[in-house]
């Protein structure tokens, strides 16, 4: 699945996925290929995007996803004091 990630500062990454686990509000929301359509407010924590034996992490502040046929998008809310460093995910 395609997965993007952007942030309120313009940031960006996107990326395939096998599957990707958020931050939900009230718990941790795994999602894999296939979901149905959701919307789902974030909490600070760590997103974890996994394809195949790789997987990348990184924390956020908070924010939400959305996800619609195969496609994740989790939009970050990174103008507080907390700066996500999408860079990171290049690695």
């Amino acid at each position: 699945m395609k997965v993007d990630i952007v942030t309120r500062s313009g940031d960006s990454w996107s990326g395939e996925s096998d599957s990707v686990v958020v931050p939900a509000y009230d718990g941790e929301l795994g999602i894999l290929d296939g979901r149905e359509p959701l919307l789902a407010v974030l909490r600070e924590g760590t997103v974890r995007v996994g394809s195949g034996s790789s997987e990348k992490t990184f924390d956020i502040p908070q924010g939400f996803v959305v996800v619609d046929t195969d496609v994740v998008t989790i939009v970050v809310d990174d103008t507080g004091e907390t700066y996500l460093d999408l860079e990171e995910l290049d690695d």
